[in-house]
């Protein structure tokens, strides 16, 4: 029975499934697998979504970050504040849980115009370069769905794919600009987007042009941690 409540939970390490997507990801009976989600569900190692499909539930980054295994959050800190002294715009790393992005770190600009985002602030999915970025690679029905009402298309999803990095103007907030990129874990799935934010003003129509470069390769510096922790 543990192996196939391990299933359950591997089935959801890619995003939100509904109970049929569980039965057709993990070949249990459908019985079965609603019986073990809700059970994982009672001890808060899966939860639901808005839409009430099943995701990966809070307990296990409660459990993550008490075994001290959350390396990137321990690395993010210096990473992102080096990012910010570099652009000179607020930092902020974010994963995505459910139908939201969540604000796991953060690095501020100190004075002036700024994007502020606090730790723990939970953001929409359907706009802004890193909700761009956390969807891009998808499976195509996870990306299909997660595009419906979505503020960006599939061509931008596709550009931010080849580009290795996303922008967006005023996408999520009006006069805002940011950047972002992937963060990967060591078998190369999503598993965070790197990004800085700020004024249009600064940052420009074309926000991309000024800072993905550092944007990447802060992100690269959190893929090399994950990389260095797996082996």
């Amino acid at each position: 029975m543990l192996d196939k409540a391990a299933s359950v939970l591997n089935a959801l390490e890619s995003g939100p499934a509904t109970l049929a997507q569980l039965v057709t990801t993990t070949g249990l009976a459908r019985p079965t697998a609603h019986r073990l989600a809700v059970a994982l569900e009672h001890h808060r190692l899966v939860a639901r979504d808005m839409q009430g499909r099943f995701v990966l539930g809070p307990r296990l980054n409660e459990l993550a970050t008490a075994a001290g295994e959350d390396r990137l959050l321990a690395a993010a800190n210096p990473v992102l504040t080096a990012l910010r002294d570099h652009t000179g715009e607020s930092a902020q790393l974010y994963r995505r849980q459910g139908d939201q992005r969540i604000c796991v770190a953060s690095a501020e600009r100190p004075m002036g115009l700024r994007d502020s985002i606090p730790v723990g602030a939970s953001l929409t999915m359907q706009a802004g370069s890193a909700a761009q970025v956390l969807l891009a690679w998808e499976e195509p029905d996870r990306l299909h769905r997660g595009l419906q009402g979505a503020e960006f298309t599939a061509t931008v999803l596709s550009g931010v794919r080849r580009r290795g990095w996303a922008q967006s103007v005023g996408e999520r907030e009006v006069g805002v600009a940011s950047v972002s990129a992937p963060v990967r874990s060591p078998s190369g799935r999503i598993v965070a987007a790197v990004s800085i934010s700020g004024p249009v003003e600064r940052l420009s129509r074309q926000p991309g042009r000024l800072h993905a470069a550092s944007v990447v390769a802060a992100a690269n510096r959190l893929t090399e941690v994950l990389r260095r922790a797996g082996e």
